[in-house]
C-alpha cells in the first residue's frame, strides 16, 4: 500500500480473525530526511479492527553538530546531546577548509558534508564517519563561480547546489552516492540575480529558490528529478525586503519565508504547487529585530526563528497552519546569547534551536517548549577568539 497523505490507512483485503499480523516498511521515502518507522506493527487480529498501529516519517535525531568558522578556516565537530542539545567537543573531529568558509550543508544521508569558501572561490567535501563524527577531506577541493555564499543538497541526496555571490549565478553538481565527491553539471552556472546569496530548495527537491541580495528579490528554478538540471520557471521574480539574506521553505512546501536584513523583516509567501512561484502573502513582511538575517522554520511547521545581527535577538513566530501566516510570540524577542548573530538552525527533530553568534565567537542552544514555542534553558558554548562561526549543520 502506497501511503501519501496523513491520516488513517486500512488494507484493502481483510485478516481472518486471530490471524497472525506484520505491518513493515517496504520503501523508504526518497527524500532522504525522512526515516519511516512502524509502532505496534506485529499482533493478531482479536475480533476488531486493528486500529493502534502507526506509520511515523520523520527526520532522526541529530548525533553530530558542524560549525564552520570564517575567520580561522575550519570547522568545528560537536556531539549533540539528545536530552539537553547541549554540544561537546569531538576530539579529533575538526577539520581545516578553503579561505573565509561561509557555509556548510551536510548530504541528507549524514554520510558527507561540503563547505562554500568564499576567498578561494571553491567547495571543500568530506566524509562523516557515522560512528565519531569525524570529518575527512574528500579528494581536492570543486571550483565554484565568485564568492560562493551558500550550498544546499537536495533531499533525495543526488545534487547539490552553489549560490555565487558576485558572479550572480548557481552552480549544480552530481553527487557520486559511494564517495560522496561533486561533479559540476553540463551546462553551469545558470545566471540568478544580482548578489545571488542563499539558496535551498522545497522539501521534494521540485524546485530550487536564491535570495539575489543586490536585487532584492527572490529566483526560482524548476529542478529536474533525473539530471538534477536547473530551468527558469519564468515570469517576473518574485520581490523581497531590501538586501534579502536567508530563505527557509515550510515542511509542508506551501509556504516560504525570506529575511530582509535591511528592512528588518521576513517576508513570507504562498508556493504555487504546480509551478514553484512565490505568491507574497497579505499582510507581509512581518517586523523582526534590527539587521534580520537568517531564519529557520522547525520541522513541525508550527514555530519560525529569526536571528537579528544588529540588537542581538532572536524573533519568534508562531505558524497558521491554514495560512502560514507568522504571529510573534508574547515572548519574543530573547536574546541571542551573544554578539552578531548570523545564522539560526533548528535541529532535525525540532527539540533544539542553534544560534551562531560571529561578534564573540559563541554557539548558543535552546530548547523549544513543544507546546508554545518559546526558547529557554539558553546555554553558551564559547569558542576561541576570532573564529567568527558563521553557519551550522547536523548530521545524523
Amino acid at each position: 500500500m502506497a501511503i501519501a497523505l496523513n491520516g488513517s490507512f486500512s488494507f484493502a483485503t481483510p485478516l481472518a480473525n486471530a490471524a497472525s499480523f506484520n505491518v513493515t516498511v517496504k520503501s523508504q521515502p526518497n527524500v532522504l530526511t525522512k526515516t519511516c518507522k512502524v509502532s505496534n506493527g506485529t499482533g493478531n487480529v482479536a475480533g476488531a479492527t486493528v486500529a493502534n498501529i502507526v506509520v511515523v516519517c520523520a527526520a532522526p535525531p541529530a548525533r553530530f553538530a558542524y560549525v564552520v568558522n570564517q575567520a580561522n578556516d575550519n570547522i568545528k565537530a560537536y556531539a549533540v546531546d539528545a536530552v539537553s542539545g547541549a554540544l561537546s567537543a569531538l576530539p579529533g573531529a575538526n577539520a581545516t577548509t578553503g579561505s573565509a568558509p561561509v557555509f556548510i550543508s551536510v548530504h541528507p544521508s549524514g554520510r558527507f558534508a561540503y563547505v562554500t569558501n568564499s576567498q578561494t572561490n571553491n567547495i571543500s567535501s568530506y566524509s562523516i564517519d557515522s560512528a565519531t563524527g569525524v570529518l575527512s577531506a574528500i579528494g581536492g577541493v570543486v571550483g565554484a563561480g565568485i564568492e560562493p555564499a551558500s550550498i544546499t543538497v537536495d533531499p533525495t541526496g543526488r545534487f547539490a547546489y552553489v549560490a555565487n555571490r558576485s558572479s550572480n549565478d548557481v552552480w549544480a553538481y552530481n553527487i557520486d552516492p559511494t564517495s560522496g565527491s561533486l561533479s559540476a553539471m553540463p551546462g553551469v552556472p545558470v545566471s540568478a540575480g544580482n548578489g545571488a546569496f542563499a539558496v535551498t530548495t522545497d522539501p521534494r527537491g521540485s524546485y530550487l529558490y536564491v535570495t539575489n541580495s543586490g536585487v532584492n528579490n527572490i529566483s526560482v528554478f524548476a529542478i529536474d528529478a533525473t539530471t538534477g538540471a536547473l530551468t527558469s520557471i519564468g515570469g517576473a521574480n518574485p520581490a523581497t525586503g531590501f538586501q534579502p539574506f536567508s530563505i527557509s521553505l515550510h515542511p509542508t512546501g506551501q509556504f516560504a519565508y525570506v529575511t530582509n536584513q535591511n528592512s528588518n523583516s521576513v517576508s513570507a509567501y504562498n508556493v504555487d504547487e504546480a509551478t514553484g512561484a512565490l505568491i507574497e502573502m497579505v499582510g507581509s513582511p512581518v517586523g523582526a529585530g534590527s539587521l534580520a538575517l537568517s531564519v529557520s522554520v522547525d520541522p513541525s511547521g508550527r514555530f519560525a526563528y529569526v536571528a537579528n545581527g544588529g540588537d542581538n535577538t532572536v524573533s519568534c513566530y508562531s505558524i497558521n497552519a491554514v495560512t502560514g501566516e507568522l504571529n510573534a510570540l508574547v515572548t519574543s524577542p530573547i536574546s541571542s546569547g551573544g554578539t552578531q548573530p548570523i545564522f539560526i538552525a533548528v535541529d532535525p527533530a525540532g527539540k533544539f534551536v542553534y544560534v551562531a553568534n560571529r561578534g564573540n565567537s559563541s554557539v548558543a542552544s535552546y530548547s523549544i517548549n513543544a507546546a508554545t514555542g518559546a526558547l529557554t534553558d539558553v546555554r553558551v558554548l564559547s569558542g576561541t577568539p576570532g573564529e567568527s562561526p558563521r553557519s551550522i549543520a547536523f548530521a545524523r
